[in-house]
């Protein structure tokens, strides 16, 4: 006869560690399954291998897809100073918090906490089976038949799916488990690239001024009527193929995902983020008024990058030298529009293989907001990216997985039949 596991867990990534560690915390036995022979793969990948484990701040704010208000009931469960104990407490692994607020480890190695995760799940007792990719989910009397690649079914009083995304594909997020729970009746809010660069328009500035980097503020705008959709300010940096950084980055969600909606969606840059197109213009006539003889690049040195400065004046047809008491009003106009509202000529995204997250997913109303069970599927709980809500860039997405699947874990093995787990 078929051995029953009180709780499996299916994927081990972020979510997946965190849904195990917690499910053991609340008195289960568990098992951890990995499609993959190497655990944790985007987690290596991840804060250019160096793991951004969250933030110092953290609200549902700065997430998008799901319910706000469900959103941060799970973040009030498990938030972002839970983790940080979580870490430095159980894991061992010390943090620093750096000047963007965001928090790494100190040895500045994502390594460490990978190693740390499996040695705290283990110590736990959670069983790890790596290279068990679950193909298929059957739910019966007890609880869930999953189908491997191996051949041997394995029974479960409770499933947490902690599949991911699409991001990254070779690290196993293929949309198996987006395939799993679709054939399960589960509804998916179309999938996407987010946090991935942007892709413009050859012989454009940017493949001139590669390498440049600077804080802008984008916008993004809607539909023919250019209604402001979103807005962020951050590090931008110019590259062969386009833009990228993380306010780039940030932009990249909703210049996709509101094109399907409300085409066409238009990118604007302010390259004087820290004011406005009036106050710039205000700017540049008092110093026709007070300084004439000054030129516009004098004007902005030190706040944008010579190399930006020359590429913009090109574009408003003004010549460098041009002193500020001898612009024109048209000349001036141009000026303001080039510098403070600059459309950038963005053809697509890079996908999901550049792309740190997939928004979309399984709907937060399919789900109990309480435990993270399927409302559709009995004894089936899901925690981390497989559910409809991306972050921002800077920590937030970690953050949704250790709150989601310490929920996840903790729900499932409240319920779970408590028996024991021999190994496969």
């Amino acid at each position: 006869m078929n051995e029953l596991h009180p709780v499996v867990v299916v994927g081990g990534g972020a979510a997946g560690f965190m849904a195990a560690i917690s499910a053991a915390k609340h008195g289960a036995r568990v098992v951890l399954l990995e499609g993959t022979r190497r655990l944790g793969t985007k987690i290596l990948m991840s804060g250019g291998t160096r793991c951004n484990v969250t933030h110092d701040v953290v609200t549902a704010k700065d997430y998008f897809g799901g319910s706000r208000n469900v959103v941060a009931r799970l973040l009030r469960e498990f938030g972002h100073e839970d983790t940080k104990r979580f870490f430095e407490e159980d894991l061992k692994v010390a943090l620093k918090r750096e000047d963007t607020g965001k928090l790494f480890p100190e040895s500045d190695d994502a390594q460490e906490v990978v190693d740390a995760l499996i040695k705290h799940a283990t110590d736990l007792g959670v069983a790890i089976w790596p290279g068990r990719r679950v193909l298929k989910l059957t739910p019966g009397n007890t609880g869930l038949m999953l189908e491997t690649e191996t051949g041997n079914p394995i029974h479960a009083n409770k499933v947490i799916l902690t599949t991911g995304g699409l991001s990254f594909p070779r690290t196993g997020s293929d949309g198996t488990g987006d395939r799993i729970v679709q054939a399960l009746g589960h509804t998916m809010t179309r999938r996407s690239p987010a946090l991935t660069p942007l892709v413009a328009r050859s012989g454009e500035m940017h493949e001139r001024l590669r390498g440049v980097t600077l804080d802008v503020q984008l916008t993004v705008l809607l539909g023919p009527n250019k209604k402001r959709f979103w807005q962020g300010t951050g590090s931008f940096l110019f590259t062969h193929f386009g833009y990228s950084g993380p306010v780039a980055l940030d932009a990249s969600r909703h210049f996709v995902r509101e094109a399907w909606t409300d085409p066409p969606t238009t990118v604007i840059a302010n390259f004087l983020p820290e004011t406005t197109s009036e106050k710039f213009e205000r700017e540049l006539l008092q110093g026709a008024d007070h300084e004439p003889r000054r030129t516009l690049p004098a004007l902005l040195r030190g706040r944008i990058p010579e190399s930006l400065v020359q590429e913009l004046l090109k574009e408003a047809g003004v010549e460098p030298e041009r002193q500020l008491g001898r612009l024109s009003k048209e000349d001036r106009k141009r000026v303001v529009l080039v510098v403070t509202s600059y459309t950038l000529p963005v053809l697509e995204v890079m996908g999901y293989r550049k792309a740190e997250v997939t928004a979309g997913g399984i709907p937060l109303h399919e789900v109990d907001p309480t435990t993270l069970e399927s409302r559709i599927v009995p004894n089936l709980h899901f925690a981390g990216e497989i559910l409809d809500v991306d972050g921002r860039l800077g920590g937030y997405n970690f953050q949704w997985a250790w709150s989601t699947g310490w929920v996840a874990g903790r729900s499932a093995a409240r319920s779970a039949v408590p028996e024991s787990t021999a190994g496969p």
